[in-house]
């Protein structure tokens, strides 16, 4: 009988230990996250690229590279398969021939977050998790509360005073246990971590356990899957902690040795922060392996304000390997670039997703991108998460007024 997973252990990326996926697990004794990996042989075996398409239309199509292991313990809201729109007036003023967005505002709480809630609480709830703490800087935390609401576990929620409003109500309406606190999402996790020592929580936050990335590796899947098991020349990911961009990496990694995709092309992955907040950017300037803490971040891409990713190092190699690249825009090209998504292709996008389009566009212009290329944007949410970000003004008529044109 063909398993529901073929989950092997946990890997340290960093010292090679090994643990097991039938417990608890955080981060390496080394420090490090943990990675997931699978008996990539097996599924070779027992599964074919071809039997995915007649699926559940959900990121659960792919559960046998998942990490639950009974299928009884999968919350889910059919989350996944979000489309892959062509971009072509977009494209036309950048001067790309191939401009596609992966829009992950149409999925369950409006952002790419539910894909990590929804693997990372299954995990949780396989596990016995009852109660978990993480920091947020909005979206996640409004997704796993949600999650954690569908799955029966009590969420302690830490968030920016300054996070989306729309996502704080998100997270309160689920009944989590949220705290606001006056500052960034580093001092959230400070909060968090005092939890985790004095309560026992199981700790959340990005990358201190492993399954999130799992969730948000399917996207790299469903962009495979998408292009006819071909994989794009170019990828655009908006960065903070940034998980998606290194689960993008490692699906990718794994199709390959599946023979799913070619061995000889990978996407060269680029990793998108704001001028005011961009670490992988200096760090990638200067080919470091780690990035540094970035004092007085700000950027109205709330969600890429991250002054100091845990995983930053596996966000760097999935740069360095695939001969990608880091750029960090300004506030105003993000501004821009929404606007004109909107206006072009009738997507209301969030900034952090328009920072992608702003760094395509400039990639173009310097050569770095050429016109016929394959090109993959992230909108990683909903425009209207932020709506204190775009302005509406607009004359107002008195009643019974005609409108002169």
């Amino acid at each position: 009988m063909q398993m529901y997973s073929y989950v092997s252990h946990l890997e340290c990326p960093k010292c090679g230990a090994e643990y097991s996926v039938k417990d608890v697990q955080q981060l390496c004794t080394c420090g490090s996250p943990l990675l997931v990996r699978y008996h990539l042989d097996q599924v070779k075996s027992a599964l074919t690229k071809e039997e995915i398409g007649s699926r559940e239309n959900s990121l659960w199509r792919y559960h046998e590279l998942l990490p639950v292991e009974d299928r009884k313990h999968v919350v889910s809201m059919g989350e996944g398969m979000t489309p892959l729109l062509k971009m072509d007036r977009l494209g036309s003023e950048y001067g790309l021939t191939q401009l596609l967005m992966k829009d992950e505002g149409l999925i369950p709480t409006g952002s790419f977050k539910a894909r990590g809630a929804a693997v990372g609480i299954s995990k949780a709830k396989e596990l016995g998790v009852k109660t978990f703490a993480m920091p947020t800087n909005g979206n996640a935390g409004a997704a796993w509360s949600l999650y954690a609401a569908r799955a029966g576990m009590e969420p302690y929620v830490i968030m920016p005073l300054d996070a989306p409003l729309i996502t704080r109500k998100e997270t309160a309406i689920s009944g989590a246990n949220l705290h606001l606190i006056d500052g960034l999402i580093s001092d959230a996790g400070k909060v968090v971590a005092e939890l985790v020592k004095d309560q026992g929580f199981y700790d959340a936050s990005t990358l201190k356990e492993p399954y999130r990335i799992e969730g948000k590796k399917t996207m790299g899947y469903e962009i495979a899957e998408q292009l006819g098991w071909e994989v794009p020349d170019v990828i655009l990911y908006p960065t903070g902690g940034g998980v998606g961009i290194i689960g993008i990496y490692k699906a990718l990694r794994e199709l390959q040795e599946l023979g799913w995709i070619s061995k000889d092309r990978m996407p060269r992955l680029v990793a998108v922060q704001a001028e005011g907040c961009a670490p992988i950017v200096k760090a990638f300037e200067k080919r470091k392996a780690e990035s540094e803490f970035w004092e007085n971040s700000k950027t109205d891409a709330f969600g890429i304000n991250v002054p100091k990713a845990i995983g930053d190092f596996l966000v760097l190699e999935g740069i360095y390997e695939t001969e990608g690249n880091a750029i960090a825009v300004s506030e105003e090209e993000i501004k821009a670039e929404q606007a004109l998504t909107a206006k072009l292709e009738g997507c209301f996008i969030c900034p952090e997703g328009a920072a992608t389009f702003a760094a395509a566009r400039r990639l173009k212009e310097s050569g770095w991108i050429r016109e016929d290329e394959k090109v993959v944007c992230l909108n990683t949410g909903q425009g209207i998460k932020y709506p204190e970000t775009v302005r509406a003004e607009a004359p107002v008529l008195k009643k019974g007024e005609k409108l002169s044109l």
